[in-house]
């Protein structure tokens, strides 16, 4: 209805991010805020994506690996993607094969031993053990020891500033990275080669985070508590009735966390936005931000933040965020 002067593309001309009108073939591809050219590629766990005609075309990796994290004071994502937080000091059995009832033959069990780290009663993992028949991988107080032998196991042992890593192959079966902040935060990321059956706190890794929550006895339990409590290493372990609210034990730290916490939703992560949900990740850096009442709150805060940025690392956007006033690298 009514006519505005400007410039438009020539039939068959599109225009791009420099504001030039190119063919279709030259049309780049977006990604995480940053533009990728034709036949550009990108890579997340499982698949691989080429820029052709200003699109995605993306192929399934034949193998698949997914990722099991367990952060700050009981918080775990299962393989499957389900959230939960618990308060338990115990022995709790994260992963391992072998699950059936039946004739549970294990080559590998992953277990994580939580203590009190705070007034409130919240927990933080401290300790991690892996079992791989007669070989064993002790995690804990900053460091690593490792005892006996499996000549059917291959393992290298790996170093950053701020990672100790761990890359496990069980051929035929496995290959699984771990990953250990020295602290609070555990990854497993793992890829089977078999249909064997995963159980533990990071779920049965089926691909369905609706049944998540399946106890050692085969059933899928009505609720987080009911589901943890199954997973005790050992038996003679209390149960957890109830998950603590640090934020309402501790009403004065609550506005510093949620504070501090907010760069999770600010700008700087704005290109993982739309490919990681980011709330879980904030809840819990405001809950662990509140509990760390008794020393080490930056410590948590920063830890919390850091496994956001892993699972956006995961989906291929990577984020400097990172500053030296700002949870510096040690």
């Amino acid at each position: 209805t009514k006519c505005e002067s400007g410039c438009v593309c020539a039939d068959g001309l599109y225009e791009n991010l420099d504001g030039r009108c190119v063919p279709a073939e030259e049309c780049p591809c977006e990604y995480g805020g940053l533009a990728y050219g034709r036949g550009e590629q990108i890579q997340t766990e499982c698949e691989i994506c080429t820029c052709t005609k200003g699109k995605w075309k993306c192929v399934q990796k034949t193998r698949c690996s997914s990722t099991c994290n367990l952060y700050g004071e009981g918080h775990i994502t299962t393989f499957d993607g389900q959230h939960f937080v618990f308060d338990g000091n115990c022995e709790y059995i994260l992963a391992m094969d072998g699950c059936s009832v039946n004739k549970p033959v294990s080559s590998f069990k992953i277990v994580t031993e939580n203590v009190i780290c705070g007034k409130s009663g919240v927990t933080c993992s401290r300790s991690i053990s892996v079992y791989l028949g007669n070989l064993t991988i002790i995690l804990r107080d900053e460091t690593f020891a490792i005892s006996g032998e499996n000549p059917g196991v291959q393992y290298k042992v790996k170093k950053n500033a701020l990672h100790l890593m761990f890359d496990i192959i069980i051929p035929g079966k496995y290959n699984m990275t771990l990953i250990w902040n020295k602290h609070m935060n555990f990854f497993i990321k793992i890829s089977r080669e078999t249909q064997e059956t995963i159980c533990g706190l990071c779920g049965n890794y089926n691909g369905n985070m609706k049944d998540d929550f399946e106890t050692r006895s085969k059933y899928v339990a009505s609720n987080e508590l009911e589901f943890v409590n199954s997973w005790k290493e050992n038996s003679l372990c209390g149960d957890v009735y109830f998950v603590v609210d640090p934020c309402s034990k501790n009403p004065y730290r609550k506005a510093w966390a949620e504070k501090t916490c907010s760069i999770i939703n600010s700008h700087v992560f704005s290109a993982c936005h739309n490919k990681v949900n980011r709330m879980p990740y904030y809840e819990a850096c405001v809950r662990d931000s509140c509990g760390c009442d008794i020393g080490g709150d930056c410590q948590c805060m920063c830890d919390a933040i850091a496994v956001y940025a892993m699972a956006c690392l995961e989906k291929g956007i990577c984020i400097d965020w990172r500053t030296p006033e700002f949870c510096r690298e040690f």
